[in-house]
């Protein structure tokens, strides 16, 4: 249980940031892609159980094949000896070698991808949940585009074609927390596929998506401290900092760091 991924635990993970989303921010449309994360990960199920489980009509068919080609080897053998006893048809010998040369080799080939048809099949359905959740990363991101700190600790800055930022530093800090966990849960999605299928491809592309992730979380992980380490600029902490200098308590309540998030 503690040693490998469970797509149980990762889906409720999932509805749960979804919901802390949703209270958060209900009218967002991180609210929409977490939404549109937790129904790819519910129709992740039935392609997870493909990969793992074997494709046995697939597996039944290479059999067949593959006993039909050795039969045909066997078959070209009997007729290479039965050459090489008659001495007199070396010319005939010579020829019957080379075209069973080439027949072997096609064979070969014929039995490799016999044996390699059932990796192939799920690997192109485990390409396609990839190519799909590398959309699903790259759309967070551009939810998070936007959301430059800067603007807020400056305000007064923007141009009349600045998007409108209407959120305060705590609500931005949050909404940039949940790109990076949006992100993290995306990638562990990925994880799952070659956690049962050994394909160097699919591993590839897991890497791929892994790395992506993990780069534009430190992204926006950067964001994130230079709002939690720049001096407090934002209109509401005015009074609180006014009212330290005087001694007077605050009416405006500082969040604590340990709020639930």
């Amino acid at each position: 249980m503690y040693i490998e991924l469970e797509l149980t635990h990762i889906l409720r993970t999932m509805h749960t940031l979804e919901r802390r989303i949703v209270e958060r921010f209900p009218l967002s449309g991180l609210a929409e892609v977490a939404a549109g994360l937790c129904r790819v990960g519910e129709e992740t199920a039935p392609t997870l159980e493909h990969l793992r489980r074997p494709i046995w009509p697939v597996r039944i068919a290479a059999g067949f094949g593959l006993v039909v080609l050795l039969a045909l080897a066997g078959t070209l053998a009997a007729l290479l000896s039965s050459l090489s006893r008659d001495f007199g048809n070396l010319g005939v010998l010579l020829q019957s070698i080379e075209s069973a040369a080439q027949d072997l080799i096609f064979l070969c080939i014929a039995m490799w991808f016999l044996l390699t048809l059932e990796g192939r099949l799920k690997r192109r359905i485990a390409l396609r949940a990839m190519r799909r959740l590398r959309s699903i990363v790259h759309v967070v991101d551009m939810h998070q585009l936007t959301k430059d700190p800067e603007h807020r600790l400056t305000p007064g800055t923007t141009t009349a074609s600045s998007p409108v930022r209407q959120l305060t530093r705590f609500e931005l800090s949050r909404y940039l927390d949940y790109c990076t966990e949006l992100l993290s849960l995306t990638s562990k999605l990925a994880a799952l596929h070659v956690q049962y299928l050994n394909d160097p491809v699919v591993l590839d592309a897991v890497s791929d998506i892994e790395v992506l992730a993990s780069n534009l979380s430190n992204k926006i992980w950067q964001k994130i401290q230079i709002l939690d380490t720049a001096p407090h600029l934002d209109p509401s902490s005015r009074g609180v900092r006014q009212s330290a200098l005087l001694g007077r308590p605050s009416r405006a309540p500082h969040l604590p760091e340990h709020v639930d998030r």
